[in-house]
């Protein structure tokens, strides 16, 4: 599972074994509230510490690195700042977040750390990481982006470093950096603070061979610079730095090796032995060189210590009844500082898992006299202060954690062990395979609401159904589904593979065993399908590799082993496949590389070294290139850059190594962000709406589960079971595709010939089938994205076809209930949902949603780049307060650890829940918000079956009976009521979720530790491809800008305004460093209430450290960058007027002496002149590989500009927006099906949506400005079109002819909805119209039928006999349009006030005018001046009247003030809003 853009909740079902821990390394923040202990298979724990009593609890489980965590390091100078750096035995390195658990970065290197020591070097305010390992340099490395800043190299015998150490000398201005090789030869570096990647090698300054080989550690002395220790396994020793040369040895007790070391004082140090045990040592005066102690001058301490010159142990730290280690434990001394007082912890982590921490003890120098007085033999011994571990953590826990299949437990707690796990989303099936042999197959999201949530089910004997498949003698090893991996297999057949060295094939519907293929010699360790493209009979084969180290390949189809490969000497790691060549390749874990023929299953050759490599590397780039280089290659192709690097390594080639760096920097983009161009138009392939992987920690644990829910395949996957069954008919009644209207418009601009009427009935009968063919794609689209529309029954099409299996079913259990994918929308609503802060709704949500309250606290976890994870471990809980209630009668009678976890229960769904981290509750509000909506839109689906069966029903009922009788309207009434309080109750959730949680929960006192939602993190899903998640999102958003008030948004204005990226006119999209001048030192940047330090992964924005920190990357300032422009311009859109003063843009020097008041106000600009010439350079950037065409980002500009477009209007180019719009909405009709419920569209088609919703909001903000625009670019085109010829352009390929339709739409929204403001513009309204009308359509027909709205207006008239349309003005003119050839337009000065209506008479020979404000009424005939009607004709004034003034009453609305009628070719009546009739003639 990766992280994508897409909204993943995981959830753990941890089973009562607690996961094995053997700590590798261990590590304790300084503000002592969190140990991090990473262990040997790759995981880290997170233990949550009470700084007073150190008492520690297992918090939660960080998933992601592959091999053993070698070594920990803080990240970060400031306490607050809890960020950590691992760092694995594989290369890999990542940057955690401790409070959430997230990996801000991760990369993979070459080389491999054994040390990280983090140190603030002399010119920097950050931590740099110096690390040494198995290289011969010293790698210095930033900690936040994990890039190598520079290196230090040997130029004496280089070689491994095996100690490090770091330092600067008292008073002196540079760093020392001391190293030891493992030749023993110390190395000295001076650094002066400016180096950088780009300086020379840096090498060391000095070196000296010293007879110490192999030192594990070395440390100067904090308190005297000039006293080393350095710990070998055998001794310690003491040095002087000055020449290092040797003061004193002390070698290891019996049995033991020494680790590491440490100085306590500056005559004291500790030591600590591969054992587990801590010694104190007492440093001899003589070692002391130029130290001047107090000690020195003791006179007892020389007389009674005088013939001590060897270092004197005087304690020892070790645990009683100790039992033997199987490996060397975690060590570290760690320093703290509490209440201005040092203490001094010695942290053990061992291979059990168990933590031990011994308090340090304080020996001042008159003990230790006493203490060489009295007892010289055994010197004195402290136990620890505190032992804990995860499996004693678990234990504690009553009831324990649960499973996912504990109902099959028998009662005495001791379940079978689960040990392999498949998951089958189409049959919403989990298949487990156990320790004994068997293997479950079991209803997914019904067992798993049976472990976590009350409700009926929890009454009934043998519910869930299941089956069980008994076969296997031992241990199931593996599973696999081959039909789930690819189509081609049988439906009916699931693979397994155990330790009794068989594989199995069973047909999963009958629950039988069809055949047993024995032929390994070892217990199967995996199994999967070969590629698609091998030949005929190769595809009807699974792969099983076994621990006797042989492949083979089983045809299911022939029930035979077509090629066994046994003659491999080491364990198999990788199988690659060359079907075009017919060969299996097959690497083994010492480097060699088997190829076998698949079709004769003859060895064709054994290859080693450089060359295996290079075959294993085709293999790669033949998948890369067989699947056209798309993401299914990626786990290969990121394979590649990593063997590249290798084997420029290996011949030591430059170029090889810095081309195989970008090549990989260039994949991950690709990866993880770039949606490149070859996507075409289709909806991104999206995941199942659940799945459940097992995870185990090591081997031999019993399997936990991951559940993850996949919100927006899972919307997607609600819309499209919903709406998929209905006919582009019926959804169009239910008004939910407006498809008809769209393309009414559209025909309009077509051309229409005199026989035009067949062709426009053609045209909409095609536009009707065009809306099928949409409704059908759709489908299709829905279908190849792996949606199969359920039936009612939730299963796909052609399923059971052959009457047994039925049977068998039947027999079984059913195998699909109705709809699974409403089992999970509510599983995951229920566990999501905030129980216990309104009663009120909760009981709506019981009653009337169906939701069902949570059993136990539950796990949740979190996901990040790159498929790391944070899973929250079950014993977290034990720190929850239970909410203090009395208890009632029924909790007496129930056992008192039921009573307590369901007050745990409450505790955790109120409060704690959204205390956990901003992430979670970022993700999980999102998730409830956006699922209420999806539901509330789906005609109000609930969860009560009973009312589901009902709503199923009435959908086909309403379709078929018209004539209803009394019974059915009464129960047509009580649905109708009932869907009300359904609809009212989503959108309560909804509410409680998105607005009145934070004040909810701060009102119940949780009010410090409320982790609000991450403003960052919904701006980045602004424009989300799912249109529920993105509405939930904005809507969050807002939500909380809203709650912040102005102050808060000022600060978060404050904080990011300076990553807003400048644009002068002409520049480039490129990160300026210039302009980012990042904040003066000394001054730091507020920072926020909203605490932007959490952030989540998104497109090509992946994470985000606080603010305070400058960008340590490129890649995060770009982040950063597109994070500020949406946020400030939501802030700005939504916000405009109120965040007036912000000083904080400091371009020059003289503005910030002036400290002139800046934000979006009116009284200053630059903020919202930045943000809009940001907003519109986002949409007008042509395509670029670092900004397609269609992005989130681009979509989100878009969508601002038309929110905010009162506040940015000062700024922009109104008519190159308004163009730039439209040419995004050119192809609408194509692309947008016009569906108002949230199927995701293809990016083009979301583009298009966002641009068309962004000119309504514009033109109904700006009405006048929208009108006025578009009329002069309607004349510039109309010039340029005469001219089109001389000039030689294709005026065809204008915006304003291929966006004809839309400008159309907007026109008749704005008559419609602002009538005034319309009438005030009529002549370019008319300009606009007749420019997308096609002259064509007004020959046969008059205006009125062709374009409705425009002759609401009195002021326009059409005349079709003579082909003229006279329009009336504001300033008293008359515009009189010319319809023959191409149209012109003449104007008449008529009136000296507005026009109030105006009117052709019938044969087109007059036209009469009148202005109610000049109280004139004018009759106007075209004449031609000139011999015979040639000539220019002109409109003369035949005759004028003087009207009766009208009461000033009637004055309110000009629309309806008068209107004028001819009744006959020669006389007009003059009818007036009150009613009154008055005749003129000509």
């Amino acid at each position: 599972m990766t992280a994508g853009t897409s909204l993943v909740v995981p959830i753990v079902l941890w089973g009562r074994i607690a996961p094995t821990h053997c700590i590798s390394c261990i590590y304790l923040s300084r503000d002592q509230k969190t140990l991090v202990t990473g262990c040997y298979d790759g995981q880290i724990c997170l233990w949550q510490v009470d700084p007073e009593t150190l008492k520690m609890t297992p918090r939660c489980l960080l998933v992601g690195h592959t091999a053993p965590i070698m070594c920990l390091s803080r990240a970060s100078v400031i306490m607050e700042q809890n960020y950590i750096v691992s760092s694995s035995e594989s290369g890999e390195m990542c940057t955690w977040d401790l409070v959430d658990g997230k990996c801000r970065e991760a990369v993979k290197l070459s080389s491999i750390h054994t040390q990280m020591l983090p140190y603030v070097s002399a010119g920097g305010e950050d931590v740099r990481l110096f690390c040494s390992g198995y290289y011969p340099e010293v790698l210095v490395m930033d900690p936040f982006s994990l890039e190598v800043l520079f290196t230090l190299s040997s130029r004496v015998n280089p070689d491994w470093i095996s100690a490090l150490h770091v330092l600067r000398p008292a008073k002196r201005k540079d760093d020392v950096v001391l190293a030891l090789t493992t030749t023993g030869t110390v190395k000295v570096w001076t650094l002066l603070g400016h180096e950088n990647r780009n300086s020379e090698p840096l090498y060391e300054h000095e070196s000296k061979q010293i007879r110490c080989l192999n030192a594990l550690a070395m440390t100067c002395c904090p308190y005297n610079q000039r006293t080393v220790l350095i710990v070998c396994s055998k001794h310690w020793q003491i040095y002087d730095a000055g020449d290092f040369s040797l003061l004193c040895s002390i070698t290891a007790p019996y049995g033991e090796r020494w680790m590491a070391g440490d100085f306590l004082a500056a005559d004291r140090v500790i030591l600590w032995s591969d054992e587990g045990h801590g010694y104190l040592y007492k440093l001899p005066a003589k070692v002391l060189v130029h130290f001047d102690s107090s000690v020195a001058d003791n006179k007892n301490f020389h007389t009674a210590g005088a013939e001590y010159d060897q270092p004197y142990l005087y304690c020892t730290l070790t645990q009683p009844g100790d039992k033997p280690l199987s490996c060397p434990p975690a060590m570290r001394l760690v320093t703290v500082q509490k209440q201005s007082k040092t203490f001094k912890y010695l942290l053990r982590g061992d291979s059990e898992g168990v933590v031990v921490l011994w308090t340090v003890p304080e020996v001042t120098s008159q003990q230790l006299v006493q203490i060489c007085q009295n007892d010289r033999s055994t010197p004195l011994s402290l136990s620890p202060a505190v032992k804990t571990s995860i499996t004693a953590a678990w234990e504690e826990m009553k009831p324990p954690p649960v499973g996912i299949l504990d109902q099959l437990d028998s009662g005495d707690g001791h379940g079978i062990k689960l040990t392999a796990c498949i998951y089958l989303p189409q049959q919403s099936r989990l298949v487990v395979g156990r320790e004994d042999g068997s293997i479950v197959i079991v209803p997914a999201t019904q067992t798993v609401m049976l472990q976590l949530l009350h409700g009926n089910h929890q009454q009934y004997d043998d519910w869930p159904p299941h089956q069980i498949l008994e076969g296997h003698s031992g241990r199931v090893n593996c599973l696999l589904y081959p039909h789930g991996a690819a189509p081609r297999y049988d439906r009916a057949h699931l693979v397994s593979g155990s330790v009794d060295f068989a594989v199995c094939l069973w047909d999963l519907y009958a629950g039988t065993l069809i055949h047993r293929f024995c032929v390994h010699a070892g217990e199967i360790t995996q199994l999967m399908v070969p590629p698609d493209n091998c030949s005929p009979r190769i595809q009807k084969c699974v792969c099983s590799v076994a621990s006797d180290h042989s492949v083979t390949l089983l045809s299911l189809a022939e029930r035979k082993c077509v090629v066994l490969a046994s003659r491999h000497l080491f364990p198999v790691v990788t199988i690659k496949w060359r079907p075009l060549d017919d060969f299996m390749i097959v690497g083994c874990s010492d480097g060699a590389v088997y190829v076998w023929q698949m079709e004769t299953g003859h060895l064709d050759r054994v290859l080693h070294g450089i060359i295996a490599e290079e075959v294993l590397y085709a293999c790669d780039e033949n998948t890369m290139a067989a699947t056209g280089g798309s993401a299914t290659g990626g786990e290969l192709g990121l394979a590649n850059p990593a063997v590249h690097f290798f084997r420029g390594l290996r011949h030591r080639n430059l170029s090889a190594i810095r081309h195989a760096t970008q090549r990989g920097l260039h994949q991950l983009q690709q990866l993880h962000g770039g949606h490149g161009v070859d996507h075409g138009s289709q909806i991104k392939a999206k995941g199942t709406p659940l799945m459940i992987q097992g995870f185990r920690s090591n081997p031999k644990d019993p399997e936990s589960h991951i559940l993850f829910f996949d919100i927006e395949a899972l919307i997607v996957q609600l819309l499209s079971d919903e709406y998929g069954a209905m006919s582009p008919g019926s959804l169009e009644a239910q008004g939910l595709i407006s498809a008809s209207e769209y393309q009414k418009v559209a025909a309009l601009t077509q051309s229409a010939s005199p026989d035009a009427h067949k062709k426009i009935a053609g045209i909409l009968a095609k536009m009707k089938e065009g809306a099928e063919n949409v409704h059908t794609k759709i489908q299709a689209k829905v279908e190849s994205v792996g949606l199969k529309p359920s039936t009612l029954d939730g299963k796909g099409e052609n399923w059971n076809n052959n009457e047994a299996a039925k049977n068998n079913l039947k027999r079984n259990g059913a195998f699909s209930e109705p709809n699974a994918t409403m089992e999970i929308a509510q599983l995951i609503l229920s566990l999501l949902h905030a129980w216990g802060i309104d009663p009120d709704l909760d009981r709506v949500c019981e009653g009337k949603l169906g939701l069902l309250r949570p059993m136990v606290p539950v796990s949740f976890g979190v996901l990040s780049k790159g498929g790391y994870m944070s899973l929250l471990l079950p014993t977290w809980q034990t720190q929850l307060e239970p909410m203090g209630e009395p208890t009632t009668q029924l909790e007496q009678r129930l056992p008192a650890e039921l009573v307590r976890q369901e007050r745990l229960t409450r505790a955790f769904t109120a409060r704690a829940h959204w205390v956990l981290s901003t992430t979670l509750t970022s993700n999980h509000l999102l998730a409830v918000v956006s699922l209420a909506n999806t539901l509330m839109s789906m005609n109000n689906a609930t969860f009560v079956p009973e009312q589901e069966r009902n709503r199923k029903m009435h959908r086909l009922a309403n379709r078929s009976t018209v004539n209803w009788n009394k019974a059915e309207e009464e129960n047509e009434e009580i649905y109708t009521a009932q869907q009300a309080q359904i609809k009212q109750g989503w959108s309560l959730l909804a509410t409680l979720h998105c607005v009145l949680l934070p004040d909810k929960i701060v009102s119940q006192g949780g009010v410090k530790t409320f982790k609000r939602p991450q403003v960052e993190m919904m701006a980045r899903r602004w424009q989300h491809q799912c249109l529920e998640i993105r509405e939930a999102a904005q809507a969050l958003l807002l939500a909380e800008l809203g709650r912040m008030g102005p102050k808060g948004r000022k600060a978060l204005v404050d904080s990011w305004s300076q990553y807003l990226p400048m644009y002068s006119t002409q520049e480039p999209i490129a990160p300026q460093s210039q302009n980012q001048s990042p904040p003066v030192p000394g001054s730091p940047v507020p920072q926020s209430e909203s605490n932007p330090e959490e952030e989540d992964e998104e497109e090509e924005l992946a994470e985000e450290i606080n603010v305070a920190r400058k960008p340590s990357s490129v890649a995060e300032l770009k982040r950063k960058q597109t994070t500020a422009v949406v946020l400030l311009g939501v802030i700005g859109a939504e916000f405009g007027q109120d965040v007036t003063t912000t000083n904080q843009r400091r371009d020059n020097e003289q503005r910030r002496t002036s400290s002139i008041v800046e934000g979006f106000g009116i009284g200053n600009n630059n903020l919202a002149r930045h943000t809009s010439m940001a907003l519109t350079h986002l949409l007008h950037a042509p395509h670029s590989p670092k900004l397609p065409l269609h992005t989130a980002l681009r979509r989100a500009a878009i969508d601002l500009i038309g929110r905010g477009f009162t506040v940015w209007e000062p700024y922009l180019d109104v008519s190159k927006v308004l163009l730039g719009l439209l040419e995004m909405c050119c192809d609408a009709d194509k692309l947008v099906p016009n569906m108002t419920y949230g199927l995701p569209l293809t990016p083009q088609a979301d583009t298009c949506r966002t641009a068309r919703h962004a000119l309504t909001l514009i033109a109904t903000a700006r009405p006048a400005a929208f009108i006025t625009t578009m009329a002069r670019e309607v004349a510039r085109y109309n010039t340029l079109q005469q001219n089109a010829q001389t000039l030689n352009v294709n005026m065809n390929a204008s915006v304003l002819v291929r966006a004809k339709p839309e400008i159309l739409r907007i026109v008749e929204q704005l008559i419609d909805k602002m009538q005034s403001e319309m009438s005030d513009l009529l002549v370019e309204v008319m300009d606009i119209i007749l420019h997308c009308l096609d002259p064509g359509h007004l020959k046969a027909k008059s205006l009125s039928e062709v374009f409705p709205a425009a002759c609401r207006f009195n002021q326009v008239s059409h005349c079709p006999a003579t082909r003229r349309i006279a329009v009336g003005s504001r300033n008293g003119q008359l515009a009189l349009y010319e319809l023959r050839g191409s149209v012109k337009c003449q104007t008449v000065p008529a009136h000296a006030a507005p026009v109030t209506a105006l009117a052709f008479s019938p044969e087109g020979k007059f036209l009469v005018s009148y202005s109610c404000t000049e109280n004139k009424l004018c009759f106007w005939q075209q004449v031609n001046s000139g011999m015979f009607g040639l000539g220019n004709s002109q409109t003369r004034c035949v005759k004028s009247y003087s009207t009766a003034p009208i009461n000033d009453v009637a004055r309110l609305n000009p629309m309806r003030l008068a209107r004028l009628i001819w009744i006959n070719n020669r006389t007009v009546t003059l009818m007036l809003a009150d009613g009154s009739e008055t005749r003129f003639n000509v």
